[in-house]
């Protein structure tokens, strides 16, 4: 026969469903199907090869594997001058530059790693220092001796570090809303960084980003870098939106906004000799026109030029202006 339980032999309790735990998991597989439901795929990479790499566009592969989209294009005798587009961009950025000055140079524009036709690439570095190792390999691979090099945003980040990396190579520098000096820029001075760029730099959330690309974030994010609303097309918000669903383009934007930055190389600034000309828009929502007056600074002898109510890809608002002033310049 069964003992009632005494006093001093205490009862456990009927054992209760967790239910932290259970709304916890019921709320990951609510969440996990809803992505699911909302992801947005990558496109074919046959497709958008047809539709974006036309005319000049032409294809090679480096040493370490890497297939790079680029194109030649202007005077073939003509000097060399190189274009390095900005972050979540192309080489496409630059043809309004290369209509207008493809009559004097030699210009090479490429999809940088992780961006464009290019995609990801092996070893996946998208940092800084590796992006210059890239142009570095395409440069050889091309045959290139020296060049005039000018770069954008994040491709003007680049084009710097180059420039300190491989003095030889560069004839002149041209920096356009080069981005790279933000951390030296007090508070009150900081930009107010547009929502599809602040989600790709939030972790985990820029995880969720790579599988849920909303068309109207790609959009937003392409009219927050134009005063000009009227040069802002829906051919071009939909070239934005298609490149950034090449395979593996997501992925790849993820890793580089983690990927570290050797800040001292900023110290490096004044190791530059060559004549550089620096362009800043002074509505840049991205790269403040006081980042474009520290370069300006920190590169002994260099010519900076502010374009008022322009933002952050003059070449693409102002391409008759600015594409002059370059080729002034590099005359």
């Amino acid at each position: 026969m069964k003992q009632a339980p005494t006093p001093e032999t205490p009862v456990a309790p009927a054992a209760k469903p967790p239910r932290r735990i259970g709304r916890y998991v019921l709320a990951v597989i609510l969440t996990l199907g809803l992505i699911d439901a909302a992801s947005t795929r990558d496109l074919p990479r046959e497709t958008l090869i047809a539709k974006y790499a036309t005319g000049p566009s032409r294809f090679l592969v480096l040493p370490g594997g890497a297939r790079v989209h680029y194109r030649e294009q202007g005077a073939a005798n003509g000097p060399v001058l190189v274009l390095l587009h900005g972050s979540n961009s192309s080489l496409h950025t630059w043809e309004p530059w290369v209509a207008l000055l493809s009559d004097t140079f030699r210009i090479v524009t490429f999809d940088l790693p992780g961006h464009g036709l290019t995609g990801p690439v092996p070893g996946e570095d998208y940092s800084p220092d590796g992006m210059v190792k890239f142009v570095e390999a395409v440069r050889a691979k091309l045959g290139l001796k020296h060049f005039y090099l000018a770069g954008n945003s994040m491709g003007g980040h680049v084009a710097w570090r180059y420039t300190i990396a491989h003095p030889k190579q560069v004839d002149k520098l041209v920096l356009v809303d080069a981005s790279g000096l933000n951390h030296l820029l007090p508070d009150a001075q900081q930009p107010k960084i547009p929502l599809g760029f602040r989600i790709m730099r939030t972790p985990v959330l820029n995880r969720i980003v790579e599988v849920v690309t909303p068309h109207d974030i790609v959009e937003k994010s392409t009219r927050a870098v134009f005063i000009d609303q009227g040069k802002v097309t829906p051919a071009m918000i939909d070239r934005y939106y298609d490149l950034l669903l090449f395979p593996g383009n997501r992925r790849a934007t993820r890793l580089r906004a983690g990927a570290k930055v050797d800040l001292s190389t900023v110290d490096r600034l004044g190791e530059i000799k060559v004549p550089s000309l620096i362009l800043s828009g002074q509505r840049d929502v991205l790269v403040p026109v006081q980042a474009a007056r520290l370069l300006h600074e920190r590169i002994a002898g260099s010519t900076l030029i502010e374009y008022p109510n322009v933002n952050h890809i003059p070449m693409e608002e102002i391409p008759e202006r600015s594409a002059a002033d370059v080729r002034a310049f590099l005359r």
